[in-house]
């Protein structure tokens, strides 16, 4: 995949971390910062010599090559984001290097194997629960809180969180339950206490992933991946990685950008208001698609169905409460 450059670069002068940049949506946004014009630190504990616990080929250094090739710049750093002794160096290392810090997007255990498990509460496999907690949501509030330190002192700068869907449900078992919801409602609470500082803070989905394992499962590549729709006619409504990269290259260039802290947004919305397309010129919107239901198992409907449902139920009262404390506190 050879994605067309943008003549512009409304990121030039500034820098950016991702966490999680090895495979999938990190890499993607990597490289869409990086085409931005962002200096780009790429972290993550897969290096040349020393592959993925996950039993994956790439590398944050595979993908810094990548952006390099592309004209960009990036710095590949290992970094094990569950080690706050190694965040905090991290952050010293890049404040040191450039006085700076503006964008710092987590998509850290967007594809642990543990998380995609599935099974129902009472089948739950606890084994590894506190590894699953460690992995997808420590190491967000790790990172999360030296992002904060480092951007307070120039009050600005922007923290997203990368997670999965556009409602709060979301993960394959409970402990996937509990990371992705966190995922979702933390950067809520992120936005409130650090609104004084002006940092924003907020959570994005991309659609349809195309990542690395996701074309391994269907048994194409990136460029035969509309053979896919064959088995799945959902698949051609699917996006790149580097889609929701354009994404939040494009919020981190809006200096409206504070209006939105606190919100989960998803690529195919901010590639209507803001215009940018996929590598290849696509504007996947997977809000307006019309879901093919007939691939799934027939009791994951009913799940969606029911699921669905209570959350609206949830939400809706959930406002009303709102309004009603929001009322009490003075103006």
């Amino acid at each position: 995949m050879t994605p067309k450059r943008s003549p512009q670069t409304p990121l030039t002068g500034r820098v950016a971390l991702v966490a999680g940049a090895t495979r999938g949506a990190g890499r993607g946004i990597a490289r869409a910062l990086a085409e931005a014009g962002a200096t780009v630190y790429c972290t993550g504990r897969s290096v040349t010599g020393k592959p993925s616990p996950y039993g994956r080929p790439e590398t944050i250094n595979e993908t810094a090559t990548l952006i390099k090739a592309a004209s960009g710049t990036a710095i590949a750093v290992r970094v094990d984001h569950t080690s706050e002794r190694e965040v905090t160096a991290l952050f010293r290392r890049i404040l040191r290097s450039h006085h700076r810090l503006d964008v710092v997007v987590d998509s850290v255990a967007g594809e642990d194997p543990l998380l995609k498990q599935h099974g129902f509460l009472w089948q739950a496999d606890l084994r590894n629960a506190d590894a699953m907690f460690r992995q997808g949501l420590t190491s967000r509030i790790i990172t999360a809180k030296h992002a904060a330190l480092a951007m307070m002192p120039a009050k600005r700068g922007l923290i997203v969180e990368v997670t999965e869907n556009d409602i709060i449900g979301g993960g394959a078992n409970p402990m996937a339950h509990a990371v992705k919801t966190a995922q979702k409602v933390l950067p809520l609470q992120w936005a409130t206490e650090l609104a004084a500082h002006g940092i924003t803070v907020l959570a994005i989905t991309p659609g349809f992933l195309r990542s690395e394992t996701t074309l391994q499962h269907f048994g194409v590549t990136e460029d035969t991946w509309r053979e896919a729709g064959k088995k799945d006619p959902n698949f051609l409504v699917s996006e790149s990685p580097l889609f929701v990269g354009r994404a939040i290259a494009a919020l981190a260039a809006d200096p409206k950008v504070r209006h939105r802290t606190g919100l989960l947004l998803s690529s195919w919305e901010l590639a209507r208001e803001y215009g940018f397309t996929d590598y290849d010129g696509r504007r996947p919107d997977w809000g307006r698609h019309k879901i093919d239901f007939s691939v799934l198992p027939p009791e994951w409907i009913d799940l969606f169905r029911t699921g669905t449902d209570l959350e609206i139920e949830w939400l809706t009262t959930l406002a009303a409460r709102a309004r009603k404390f929001r009322a009490k506190v003075p103006s």
